[in-house]
């Protein structure tokens, strides 16, 4: 990864000012944000700041010939770039910087950016859809949901960006769809998805036949199970999967469905005099075993705790209110490639924090968080 890498998929994005007026191109103001990103800036003066303090190192890379742009130049040239070609470029440049093996867990999931409203009643901020791909620890592209829909709308479109062969695609229940397995299928992928009651008739037919498989299960002492113990508090959790989909009439209309599965947990916390038990049910494509659906599912919660937990408290998303136009949708998608660079930094072995304000330190480190590979 390099500033030449970035400019390779990131330059083709259309300026949308009058060219004769331009002072400051696309690109320098993109790779300056991105750079003032890593370095833990959160907002168009403190880019600006940034830019001032880093200019003779900025000019290694890109010529920055008129000077530093003001902070408001550089919020409106952002908040105009087509989302759509900035969507595209991101996704091209991670498949050619993130290699993904046969069967790597994509999870898909959305999150709100609670900064991004104008209305005082904040209904209007912005949802961002992401893939993630749990084993490297990276985002692989993002897409807003429409703001008069939900997250079945933007998975669709997100999905048409990623490039999926061989991967388990693993979603929650809103996307639960049988147009989306079939997408995913037709990515040469498989799909694990969440099964509620959504999806009513697929759901009463798989509890109705895992429940006496978890009950035979345990008789014959044969049920794949695991105890966690820490600080305050106990946790059993056990994985069941079926492949006879005979029993399942409402599966013949589900592409390619292949296992039916149910994680049955038990927490209980030290003040708790009872704990409480859960089934969380799965369908999917692949022909799963039971621990391999215990160990795909608990992937999925990588992209709680590795991006949406990194993006809210290493670099304060929900406290930002950056909202002009689409100046919300492309900061996040900055914010990704940032978190993705950092991530893949390994020399400082500390957090996405402690590496920012390395990189605003020592133009070095920042240097070396751009070439990470």
């Amino acid at each position: 990864m390099s500033a030449n890498t970035l400019f390779e998929h990131f330059s083709s994005i259309d300026d949308p000012r009058q060219q004769g007026k331009v002072q400051h191109p696309l690109f320098d103001i993109l790779f300056l944000t991105i750079s003032a990103v890593i370095a833990g800036c959160q907002g168009w003066e403190e880019i600006e700041d940034f830019a001032h303090d880093k200019l003779s190192w900025l000019r290694k890379f890109i010529a920055l010939s008129n000077g530093v742009p003001r902070h408001d130049t550089i919020a409106r040239v952002i908040s105009r770039i087509d989302m759509t070609q900035f969507q595209a470029s991101f996704s091209q440049w991670m498949q050619s910087c993130s290699e993904l093996t046969d069967g790597s867990v994509v999870a898909i999931d959305g999150k709100r950016l609670k900064g991004s409203f104008k209305q005082p009643d904040r209904k209007d901020a912005i949802h961002i859809v992401s893939a993630f791909a749990c084993e490297n620890g990276v985002t692989l592209g993002q897409c807003k949901t429409d703001s008069k829909s939900n997250e079945i709308t933007a998975i669709p479109e997100l999905l048409k960006l990623l490039e999926l062969k061989d991967c388990l695609v693993t979603i929650d229940a809103m996307g639960c769809q049988k147009e989306i397995a079939k997408q995913i299928i037709e990515k040469e992928a498989d799909y694990l998805l969440a099964l509620k009651a959504n999806q009513s008739s697929l759901f009463e037919q798989v509890k109705q036949l895992l429940q006496p498989e978890i009950t035979r299960q345990i008789a014959n002492d044969s049920l794949l199970s695991e105890v966690d113990y820490q600080r305050g508090r106990e946790e059993f959790r056990a994985a069941v999967v079926c492949h006879d989909m005979t029993h399942i009439p409402a599966s013949a209309s589900w592409p390619n469905l292949q296992s039916a599965g149910v994680i049955v947990s038990y927490r209980k916390l030290d003040n708790q005099k009872q704990g409480e038990l859960t089934y969380r049910y799965y369908i999917s494509s692949a022909n799963l075993s039971a621990q391999r659906l215990a160990e795909a599912t608990r992937a999925h919660w990588h992209i709680e705790n590795s991006l949406h937990w990194c993006l809210d408290v290493a670099m304060n998303e929900d406290g930002c209110r950056i909202r002009r136009d689409g100046a919300a949708e492309v900061f996040a998608g900055v914010r990704h490639i940032a978190l993705n660079l950092l991530k893949k930094e390994t020399s400082f072995n500390k957090g996405v924090r402690a590496k920012q304000l390395k990189a605003a330190r020592n133009e070095s480190y920042l240097e070396k968080v751009l070439n990470s590979k």
